[in-house]
C-alpha cells in the first residue's frame, strides 16, 4: 500500500466523508477521464476538498477503484501505437493546443489553486498556473529540435517511446508536478495514466477538461482520481504501465519501486529533500540569509525543493540570528488570496498536526528556539497556520535536521570551517537540492561542486525550468524538466549493420 504522512483525504478507513460540512454550493466531482470520455467511477468512496484558508468544503470527490485503472491502462494501450506512430509536428501542435487552452484559464486556475493547496495567489500565478503553460511548449519545441537519430560507427540508435506512462503526482504543486510529467512523456510519443493527488483534485480536472479541449485523440491521455493505495499501487504494478514517474515522500517512493518491480518497468522517482543552504564565511551575509529563507519557507514550506538547513560561520552565528528575526518578522502571514500575502496556511488539518508535532519535538529536545512556536498566529482564528519558524545551533543528530517537515520549519546549523560546512551539508539521506553563497562564484562553485545534491543554486540563483531537476542518494532516481526530462521518457535502440550494406 502507498501512503504518505502529508496526505489527508477527508475519509474514514472505510471511505465514508467527514469532518467537513459538505454546503449546497460545494462542486460535486465524480466522473474521470478515460479514452477520451468523461466517465462514472466505479467506486462510492469519496474526500470532501477543504480550502486549508477557510475551513470550508470546496468540493466532494468521489474516488476510483482498480477496476477504474485497469479500463485506463487498456485505453492507453490500445492508443499507444498510433500515438506512437503520429507526426512529431503533429503531437507538438497538439501540445501547443494544451498550452493555448491553459492560458486562456490562467486566472482561473490560479485562483482554484488558491483555494485548493492555500499558497499566495502571486505563487499560484507563477507556478501552478504559469508553470504548466511553460512545460507544455517546452516540451513542444524540445521534440521538434531533438535528432531522433545518431549514428555511431555504422550503427543507428533510435530513440522511441516506452508506451504507456503512469503519472502520480502530488498536492503541494499540483499542476507544476503533473505538466513536468505529461507534456515530455506525450511529446515523446507515451500515451498517459495520471493519478493527481486525492487531497487537491480541482486543478487536475481543470487540466484535464483543457487537454480534452485539445483534442487528443481517444486513449492518449487518461486520468483516474484516487488514493494511493488502490488506484496509485495499481498503476505503478500494472504489468501495461511500461514506466512511471512519481513525485512524492521518500517512503511512498518506495513503495511505488516496490510496486513496479515485479514487472521491471523504468521507475522515475523525485522524492524529499532537507536541503543546505551553505552561506560561505565571506558572503554578504543578509541577502544569502533573506533568499535562503524564502526558499525554506515557499509555499509555506510545502516544497521537496525547500532549504530547511541555513548553514552559517559559528563565528557569525549571532549575526545571523538578528537578521532572521528580523527578515521573518517582515513576512506575512495570512489570507493566501490577498497579493501581500508572503505565506499561507498549510494544505490540510493533517499536515499541520504533522509540522506541529516537528516543532514540539524540537522544543522537548531542547533547542532554541529563534521565531515562531507550534501555536496558529493569533491574528488568524481560523484556517491550517502555523507560525513561521526557526531554530537555532541545531546539532546534526536532530531529527529537525535529519527528517523532512515539510512545513515552514528551519534550522541554523553552526560550522567552524568550510570542510566543516561541506560535510554538514552532505550528512542526510537526502541529496535533491543547495543553494551556496559565497564572497565570488568561484569560491562559490568549488563549495558546489562538493555537495551531493541534484541542483545547486549559486549566489542565489533563481528556479529554472529547463535545468534537469531530480536527487542524489534518497531524493529520486531520474530528471525532470528540459532535455533531460524528454529523454526520461525514451528508450534507446541500437540498429547494427552488416558490413555488406545489403
Amino acid at each position: 500500500m502507498m501512503q504518505t504522512n502529508e496526505h489527508d483525504t477527508g475519509t474514514d478507513h472505510n471511505g465514508t466523508v467527514h469532518s467537513s460540512t459538505v454546503h449546497s454550493s460545494t462542486v460535486h466531482r465524480d466522473t474521470f477521464y478515460v479514452d477520451g470520455r468523461w466517465v462514472r467511477s466505479h467506486s462510492t468512496q469519496q474526500v470532501v476538498v477543504t480550502n486549508p484558508a477557510t475551513e470550508g468544503s470546496l468540493a466532494l470527490v468521489t474516488l476510483g477503484d482498480v477496476t477504474d485503472v485497469e479500463a485506463a491502462v487498456d485505453a492507453a494501450r490500445l492508443a499507444a501505437p498510433g500515438w506512437a506512430r503520429t507526426p512529431v509536428s503533429e503531437r507538438a501542435a497538439l501540445l501547443r493546443a494544451i498550452a493555448a487552452e491553459l492560458t486562456a484559464r490562467h486566472e482561473e486556475i490560479a485562483q482554484l489553486e488558491t483555494a485548493e493547496v492555500g499558497s499566495p495567489i502571486g505563487l499560484s500565478r507563477r507556478a501552478h498556473a504559469g508553470s504548466p503553460i511553460y512545460f507544455f511548449t517546452s516540451a513542444a519545441d524540445l521534440i521538434e529540435q531533438s535528432e531522433p537519430d545518431e549514428t555511431i560507427l555504422g550503427a543507428t540508435v533510435l530513440r522511441e517511446p516506452y508506451g504507456v506512462v503512469g503519472a502520480i503526482t502530488p498536492w503541494n504543486c499540483p499542476l507544476h508536478q503533473s505538466a513536468a510529467k505529461i507534456a515530455p512523456a506525450l511529446a515523446a510519443g507515451n500515451t498517459v495514466v495520471y493519478k493527481p493527488s486525492e487531497v487537491t483534485p480541482l486543478g487536475a480536472y481543470a487540466l484535464t477538461e483543457a487537454i480534452d479541449a485539445a483534442g487528443l485523440p481517444p486513449g492518449v491521455f487518461n486520468m483516474v482520481m484516487g488514493d494511493g493505495a488502490a488506484v496509485g499501487a495499481r498503476i505503478a504494478g500494472h504489468p501495461d504501465v511500461d514506466l512511471v514517474s512519481f513525485t512524492g515522500s521518500t517512503r511512498a517512493g518506495i513503495q511505488v519501486a516496490t510496486a513496479a518491480a515485479a514487472t521491471v518497468k523504468k521507475v522515475s522517482l523525485e522524492l524529499g529533500g532537507k536541503s543546505p543552504a551553505v552561506i560561505l564565511p565571506d558572503a554578504v551575509l543578509q541577502p544569502a540569509l533573506e533568499q535562503a529563507l524564502r526558499s525554506g519557507f515557499l509555499n509555506s514550506g510545502q516544497t521537496c525543493m525547500a532549504l530547511t538547513r541555513i548553514l552559517v560561520d559559528r563565528t557569525r552565528l549571532a549575526e545571523a540570528e538578528a537578521v532572521v528575526r528580523e527578515a521573518v518578522a517582515a513576512f506575512v502571514v495570512g489570507d493566501p488570496t490577498d497579493p501581500h500575502t508572503d505565506y499561507g496556511p498549510l494544505v490540510s488539518k493533517a499536515q499541520q498536526e504533522h509540522v506541529e508535532a516537528y516543532i514540539r519535538q524540537g522544543q522537548q529536545e531542547g533547542l532554541r528556539l529563534l521565531t515562531g512556536g507550534p501555536d496558529r498566529p493569533a491574528a488568524l482564528s481560523r484556517g491550517y497556520y502555523l507560525p513561521l519558524t526557526v531554530f537555532s545551533d541545531v546539532p546534526p543528530h536532530s531529527a529537525l535536521v535529519t527528517e523532512e517537515i515539510f512545513g515552514p520549519v528551519l534550522v541554523i546549523q553552526a560550522y567552524d570551517t568550510v570542510q566543516d560546512a561541506v560535510d554538514l551539508a552532505n550528512r542526510t539521506p537526502y541529496g535533491l537540492c543547495a543553494g551556496v553563497w559565497g564572497a565570488t562564484r568561484s569560491e562559490a562553485v568549488e563549495v558546489a561542486r562538493q555537495l551531493q545534491a541534484g541542483q545547486v543554486f549559486v549566489n542565489g540563483a533563481g528556479f529554472n525550468p529547463d535545468v534537469p531537476f531530480g536527487g542524489y542518494k534518497r531524493s529520486g532516481i531520474g530528471r525532470e524538466h528540459g532535455r533531460y526530462g524528454l529523454e526520461e521518457f525514451q528508450q534507446v535502440k541500437g540498429l547494427v549493420f552488416a558490413d555488406d550494406g545489403a
